[in-house]
């Protein structure tokens, strides 16, 4: 992760994933939706790590020109590479691109809005605090020593 310019995440799909009974059950994958759910995910850690925790919340506002290629089976692993372009606000847009095995499951542009619970309703700024230590911890427990090129704990 570098803070304003990248993070590289990925997802190992095994077949302990509930939904892979229901979804295809003869030919299980990992639906689209859920690409670009771990792409969000993988979004959210680089805008609070760039913010230095400053928001309780990261959201997905928008995916656009999103284009699905290769399936994510069980066994495989999904590497997801997102570029930031650019944050005004309280958006903040990047640009996705995942990979099987050399190959694109997943590319385009997501759209992440972040904000504070306390914006929309004043009396839940003791859960942003919350929040946000829960979000530190974890940050914590996920990276390795130096994997991130600054300050967040």
């Amino acid at each position: 992760m570098k803070p304003r310019e990248e993070i590289v995440a990925v997802k190992n799909l095994t077949l302990a994933e509930e939904y892979l009974a229901e979804h295809f059950p003869a030919f299980p994958v990992m639906p689209g939706v859920l690409m670009v759910e771990a792409a969000t995910q993988a979004a959210a850690w680089l805008v609070r790590v760039t913010e230095d925790f400053r928001h309780s919340m990261v959201l997905l506002k928008e995916v656009s020109n999103a284009k699905f290629g290769r399936f994510v089976s069980p066994g495989r692993q999904l590497r997801l590479h997102l570029e930031w372009v650019k944050g005004a606000g309280m958006e903040t847009t990047l640009k996705v691109k995942s990979e099987i095995d050399g190959k694109s499951s997943l590319s385009g542009r997501l759209v992440v809005e972040a904000f504070n619970l306390r914006d929309r309703r004043p009396e839940l700024a003791w859960e942003d605090e919350s929040l946000v230590e829960h979000h530190r911890r974890t940050l914590r427990r996920l990276l390795a020593p130096g994997a991130v090129s600054t300050q967040f704990a």
